[in-house]
């Protein structure tokens, strides 16, 4: 069956998924109406479906692409500035077109797709008194129930056009009835944390004006059905395929509807368009499921999987790493890296990488960014020694750096100082004594590409930790014309992902890891580049529930990297198990972040357990599907799964996070599994069958103190 059909008697498009349909229809006037999404329906005349309504002082209309100006009073999608200085917009159809695949647009992370698995459906608007076209185009992954949507703007006037706003998705819906709007928001050490609150009449937005997507508010906002659970109810999922400031918004009007919108944020956006110009918006992904969150996550997970750059690749194999900052900070150097590997020695870790001070005249965070040099003092014989010895202890090397980034005590200020990002006649303000680089310009881009080229040219790295630890201000650049200014948000991030594209494909070898302070840009653009990211600076096993258990509400276990750390911990003081640490990383990119050398024998054998553990469950963690089973933002305990896709095996984590007094019995329900094939627990040697494990559930034994957890590996006979 097609996944896009148009009915040209009603001029109605379907657009259809394995769980879901999406309809547009023209009307006779040109408007491209929204009509239907949810659970699949038939193929139905639905020209009766919701007639606009007429108030006092608006039309409300559902729309797939609002405008400004012309009656809608709601939030528009597009906003365009004529030469003139007006802002009335009106957009109507002028031509459609079906598309086998996915066409590839140029510059900006997105989904990619063939023929075989995916069709585009682009519809051209136009507004003819103003001179511009948009096309709106909607990709349809069948297998994974998502809907990828983006904008692109062309100026086919004589005279230029700013745009103020647009959208890279918008979608109208009428008669959900007691809904909830899910976003996930936090801070810096506690990213992603899950947020619901009713959908009211007005206007709920979460946004980043920060430069990137930021800690703040992730790019990403549910519609939740009201009783909703992870495994029942509807769920209309948006999130942007994008790392810089966006909005994403739910509004509700006088009657009901609600529009939810996705993009760029407009408070720091415009961009000029000449004649024959065009600019195309990121990817948004939506997503419909009646089977509760869990379905939701599920296909943004497997869209993840199948194709979104990096993620995609079939032989991706994520390293188990062992990380120095926590134990040696800024201190490292050829002694004590040296000493740092020999503390290894016996342990199944695969890559050693070396962390922040190793370059420039770094010992400390006042100095040296953008000098990406071997720091001589420290590394006298360059880092050949410490490599070879990594080597010899049968591990590979891999290093720290933030490409993005100057110091102005630096090589690279004294001699470039206009490179920072600033303002002129203002001292460029500065975050964690560091400055960021104006990557709207070429010659910096260029600049960044061949340093850290150079570097991994010269040195058997295997390893990159790409780091960006703080946000943009000063905002601006000379290198862009006054009537630009409102450019260079957007135009940093289009930088970044140049220089990103530019050295992961000359280093196809080298295995990325995103980060940004932490979690900061964890978004579906840097895993496009880097299939892994560091999901916090906050290690503690506890706090780490709530930030794995959030984040994999749009994010699959293999792209967040989850690390053994030491105790107590710095940022709670908190002391838990090593067992328990083991246990709520396991399932994701798995490492460790403390020094080999303050262990015990005991904790040492711990680690060979933990990661021979870890890789019985790699097949799961990087193909498998993961459900979430008891919420940590809800209860006590946290619990979540991966089965494997044949539905042979299955891991599960439970974690208790504080003891009660006479507890009562805990059964944590399983999913995915087969009713009725037989399961052996492996560590007790029982079988239960699927059916008994999903409905009458898996018995947890009663905890007696703070900060537990059991893990379950399930074998099918």
């Amino acid at each position: 069956m097609p996944v896009i059909t148009y009915i040209e008697s009603t001029k109605t498009f379907f657009l259809e998924t394995a769980a879901s349909t999406y309809v547009l229809r023209i009307r006779e006037d040109g408007i491209l109406e929204h009509v239907y999404y949810g659970a699949p329906i038939g193929r139905d005349d639905l020209t009766h479906y919701y007639a606009h309504v007429n108030g006092n002082s608006c039309l409300i209309a559902p729309q797939e692409y609002g405008t400004i100006g012309r009656g809608d009073n709601r939030s528009p999608s597009i906003v365009v500035r004529t030469a003139d200085g007006r802002t009335v917009n009106e957009l109507r159809y002028k031509e459609h077109r079906l598309l086998a695949g996915k066409p590839r647009f140029e510059g900006m992370p997105q989904l990619l797709a063939g023929e075989k698995d995916a069709a585009t459906l682009e519809v051209v608007l136009e507004d003819a008194v103003d001179g511009y076209e948009v096309s709106l185009f909607y990709t349809v992954f069948e297998k994974e129930n998502v809907i990828a949507r983006r904008t692109e703007v062309r100026n086919v006037s004589q005279r230029p056009l700013t745009v103020l706003r647009v959208a890279s998705a918008a979608v109208d819906l009428y008669g959900l009835e007691d809904y909830e709007v899910m976003s996930l928001d936090g801070a810096w050490i506690r990213e992603r944390h899950i947020h619901t609150r009713p959908v009211l009449p007005g206007i709920f937005m979460v946004e980043s004006r920060s430069g990137i997507s930021g800690h703040e508010h992730s790019p990403f906002t549910a519609l939740v059905e009201h009783g909703a659970t992870e495994h029942r109810g509807q769920v209309y999922g948006c999130v942007l395929v994008y790392s810089g400031d966006h909005r994403m918004s739910v509004e509700m009007d006088a009657f009901h509807s609600i529009r939810m919108t996705a993009g760029i944020c407009p408070d720091t956006f415009s961009w000029q368009l000449l004649p024959g110009d065009s600019f195309t918006t990121p990817e948004a992904l939506l997503i419909y499921s009646d089977r509760g969150l869990n379905g939701m996550s599920q296909g943004y997970h497997a869209v993840c999987r199948h194709y979104l750059g990096k993620c995609s690749q079939p032989d991706l194999v994520h390293p188990v790493v062992i990380n120095t900052w926590e134990s040696v900070s800024f201190g490292v150097n050829e002694q004590n890296v040296s000493q740092f590997i020999r503390n290894c020695e016996g342990l199944d870790i695969d890559i050693m990488v070396m962390d922040d001070g190793w370059f420039g005249r770094r010992n400390d965070d006042r100095t040296s960014l953008g000098d990406w040099f071997v720091n001589e003092e420290k590394f006298p014989r360059g880092l050949q020694p410490v490599i070879d010895l990594c080597h010899e202890y049968g591990m590979q090397f891999g290093i720290w750096v933030e490409p993005e980034m100057i110091s102005r005590v630096s090589r690279l200020y004294e001699q470039h100082p206009d490179w920072c990002i600033h303002t002129p006649g203002r001292i460029p303000a500065e975050q964690r004594t560091q400055m960021v680089l104006d990557l709207t310009r070429p010659e910096v881009v260029d600049y960044v590409y061949d340093v850290i080229s150079t570097l991994l040219s010269t040195y058997d790295i295997a390893y990159v930790k790409w780091d960006m630890n703080r946000l943009i201000t000063d905002n601006g650049t000379q290198w862009l014309g006054a009537d630009r200014q409102g450019e260079f948000n957007h135009r940093y991030i289009l930088g970044v992902y140049e220089l990103m594209e530019r050295i992961t494909s000359a280093f196809p070898q080298v295995f990325f890891e995103g980060c940004a302070a932490g979690g900061a840009r964890f978004d579906f653009g840097i895993l496009y580049y880097m299939p892994q990211i560091w999901t916090s600076d906050n290690n503690d096993a506890i706090d780490r529930l709530k930030i794995q258990y959030g984040t994999s509400m749009v994010y699959p276990p293999f792209a967040m990297a989850a690390h053994v750390g030491a105790v107590p911990y710095w940022a709670t003081g908190r002391t838990t198990p090593f067992e328990v640490r083991g246990d709520v990383a396991l399932g994701c990119s798995f490492g460790y972040e403390l020094n080999a050398g303050h262990l015990s024998a005991e904790d040492r054998a711990k680690i060979n357990d933990q990661i021979a553990r870890h890789h019985r469950i790699e097949d799961m963690i990087d193909n498998g599907v993961f459900y979430r089973l008891l919420s940590p933002f809800e209860d006590d305990y946290c619990a979540w799964q991966l089965v494997s896709q044949d539905q042979s095996r299955s891991f599960v984590m439970v974690a208790q996070r504080t003891a009660q007094p006479n507890p009562r019995t805990r059964y944590v329900r399983l999913q995915g599994l087969e009713p009725q094939r037989r399961y052996t627990l492996s560590a007790t040697g029982q079988t239960f069958t699927g059916a008994t494990l999903m409905h009458a559930g898996l018995p947890v034994p009663i905890y007696q103190r703070d900060y537990e957890t059991r893990t379950f590996e399930l074998i099918a006979e």
